[in-house]
C-alpha cells in the first residue's frame, strides 16, 4: 500500500526537499492549497459563500521546534481573524487550527532556540499548556466576530491532550469544535462522550500512519467503524460534521440523519478545497450545510502529503504533473 509510505514520506527533511524542488509541484500543490497569504484566500473564501458553500480555514504548518514559532502561529490566525471581521461573513468562515503548530509537542520545559526557558519562569512548563495559551486567544477573537474553531485532530499520541485543551476552552467557548478519526480503535468511546447537547464534531477517517496496535489498518474496517461512528453522533444531541468525499458515506449519512428525524442544517458535510468541488455545489443546492475545509499558508508540504496519501488518483495526478513539467 502506498498510503503509509507516502504518509512516512510526510516527515522525511529530504522527501520534503525533493517534492518542493520538483517541477510539477506547484501545479498539484495549487489544487489543494488556496494561496499563501490571507490576502489570496480572502476571494476564493467570498466565492465559495457566495455560491451557498461555507468554509473553515488552515493556516497549514505543524511540527515547529520553537517557542516562537508557536507564537507565530497563534498571530497569523489572529491576522486571519481580523480580515474575517472586515468581511461579515459570521459562521459561514470558521477556523481550524493544529495544536502541534501551537506548541503542544515541543519539549517540556517548552524552550527557545537558544535552550532556555520561554517567557517568564514556570509560565508554560509543558507544552500542552503553551498550546492552551496559544489557542485560547484565537477562540476568543473568532467568538467575538461571531465564527468559532475546531481543533483538528492529529496522530494518536497528542489527542489526550487535544480532548483536554478543546474541554477547557468550551467552558467558556461551548461552540468550539474538535475532530475524531474513525481508524482509531478508541474512536467510538470518544464519540459517545462527545456527543453531548451543544457539541460539534467532525469525524473523518483518519490521514496519519498509525500503528496496528491502535488503528484498524482495513479500508473496509475504517469504513465500517465509521458508520459506528456516524449513528452514534446521528443519535446524539450535538452537531455531527461529515469529513468525508466518499459517495457511499455521504449516502449513509442521509439516511441515518432521516432515521435521527435531523432537520437539514443540524449537521453539515465537510470537503476539502480541490477535491469534488461538483459535489460540494451538488450538496449545497439539495439545502445541506457544505462547508468546504481550505488551506493556506506557506509551509504546505505536510497536508499536501496527506492528500497525496488519501486518494491513489491524486497521487497519480502529481506524477503526471512532474512526467510533463520540464
Amino acid at each position: 500500500m502506498l498510503g503509509p509510505v507516502i504518509l512516512a514520506a510526510s516527515r522525511s527533511d529530504k522527501m520534503r526537499r525533493f517534492v518542493s524542488a520538483a517541477p510539477g509541484t506547484k501545479q498539484v500543490v495549487d489544487r489543494f492549497i488556496a494561496g499563501e497569504t490571507v490576502d489570496q484566500v480572502v476571494p476564493i473564501v467570498e466565492d465559495a459563500i457566495g455560491k451557498g458553500l461555507e468554509v473553515t480555514l488552515d493556516v497549514v504548518g505543524e511540527d515547529i521546534t520553537t517557542v516562537e514559532q508557536s507564537y507565530a502561529a497563534r498571530d497569523a490566525y489572529l491576522g486571519l481573524i481580523d480580515r474575517l471581521k472586515d468581511l461579515g461573513h459570521g459562521e459561514k468562515a470558521e477556523m481550524s487550527v493544529k495544536l502541534s503548530m501551537f506548541g503542544q509537542s515541543l519539549p517540556s520545559p517548552a524552550t527557545t532556540l537558544n535552550g532556555e526557558p520561554s517567557g517568564p519562569a514556570g509560565q508554560f512548563p509543558t507544552g500542552h499548556e503553551l498550546a492552551l495559551a496559544n489557542v485560547r486567544p484565537v477562540v476568543e477573537a473568532a467568538a467575538a466576530i461571531g465564527t468559532t474553531v475546531t481543533l483538528d485532530a492529529e496522530d494518536h499520541t497528542t489527542l489526550d491532550s487535544m480532548f483536554a485543551i478543546h474541554e477547557e476552552l468550551r467552558k467558556d467557548f461551548p461552540q468550539t469544535g474538535c475532530v475524531i478519526q474513525s481508524y482509531l480503535f478508541r474512536t467510538e468511546d470518544d464519540a459517545r462522550r462527545l456527543a453531548a447537547a451543544g457539541s460539534r464534531v467532525r469525524v473523518v477517517k483518519g490521514a496519519y500512519k498509525e500503528p496496528a496496535s491502535v488503528a484498524y489498518q482495513d479500508k473496509a474496517e475504517i469504513d465500517k467503524a465509521y458508520v459506528r461512528i456516524l449513528k452514534i453522533l446521528m443519535d446524539g444531541k450535538g452537531y455531527p460534521m461529515i469529513g468525508s468525499h466518499d459517495p457511499r458515506l455521504i449516502a449513509i449519512t442521509q439516511e441515518l440523519a432521516r432515521r435521527a428525524g435531523r432537520k437539514l442544517d443540524e449537521y453539515e458535510f465537510q470537503m476539502l478545497y480541490g477535491i469534488r468541488s461538483e459535489e460540494h455545489l451538488r450538496l449545497a443546492a439539495e439545502g445541506h450545510r457544505m462547508r468546504v475545509y481550505t488551506a493556506y499558508g506557506t509551509d504546505w508540504y505536510g497536508y499536501f502529503m496527506r492528500r497525496l496519501a488519501e486518494k491513489p488518483a491524486n497521487l497519480l495526478f502529481f506524477g503526471r504533473s512532474i512526467l510533463t513539467k520540464g
